[in-house]
């Protein structure tokens, strides 16, 4: 799908294509998160990651209010859209994400993702994403219910299963996120649904393997590739662990 608003180079949009055709034909993808990169070296670091084999990127958009950290905002997405030739994920832990939702698909998200709990009605804002030309996901924190996303499954490309409290760091994960992405996998299967299957938070060489066998497909982490000294084979390294188990 495309529309003139959406700001996806070229370049982006191909390789879409291939992260999806990775997925099917390999197995899970590895999208590290920026929120711990050298912001100083913003350019730098996007382009040392895509060329460690980085297939997307994942950026956490975090307001100060439906989270208490307060990170970035349009203009590093911006910033990134212009340094980056793979996909964006733009993760919106913000309230009213209706309201600026469409603006980060201006920008250039390939994938934004708004969290039930921040939404009466997340139906309205998914179509909105959708209609622009973007992929629209839909997040889940680890203590509300996975039921609670199932009136909407027809409605978004991809569900994003929370392993962490959302805009805390340093946490454990949370085993509660693979019981859920199970039942979501399982609820695919029975439905016949196509949306893809995402995991955030507490990734690491010891829990990659558990949520790719309980069905993530595309598998955000942060410190466990930005905290490397190698981008390549962190990344590498997960995505073997991550296809292994499945």
């Amino acid at each position: 799908m495309t529309h003139p608003t959406h700001a996806t180079s070229s370049a982006a949009g191909s390789n879409f294509a291939r992260m999806t055709t990775i997925l099917d034909e390999h197995g899970p993808v590895v999208l590290p998160a920026l929120l711990l990169c050298d912001f100083g070296h913003l350019a730098a670091e996007v382009h040392r990651l895509e060329e460690a084999g980085a297939l997307g990127l994942h950026l956490d958009v975090m307001d100060g209010r439906f989270v208490p950290q307060l990170t970035y905002g349009p203009v590093v997405v911006e910033a990134v859209r212009k340094a980056a030739t793979v996909p964006l994920e733009v993760h919106m832990m913000v309230e009213e994400p209706e309201r600026s939702a469409p603006d980060y698909v201006r920008l250039g998200a390939d994938i934004v993702t708004v969290h039930l709990e921040a939404l009466a009605d997340p139906r309205p804002t998914l179509d909105a994403i959708r209609s622009l030309g973007a992929r629209a996901h839909l997040a889940i924190s680890p203590r509300t219910p996975v039921e609670r996303a199932e009136p909407f499954l027809d409605a978004c490309d991809g569900v994003l299963v929370m392993s962490v409290e959302p805009g805390f760091g340093g946490q454990s994960f949370e085993p509660v996120a693979l019981d859920k992405l199970a039942y979501l996998a399982a609820l695919r299967r029975e439905r016949g649904g196509r949306f893809r299957l995402c995991v955030d938070g507490g990734i690491s060489t010891a829990t990659v393997g558990p949520v790719a066998a309980a069905g993530a497909e595309l598998i955000v982490a942060g410190s466990a590739v930005i905290n490397s000294q190698d981008y390549a084979r962190a990344i590498r390294d997960l995505e073997a662990l991550a296809r292994g188990a499945t």
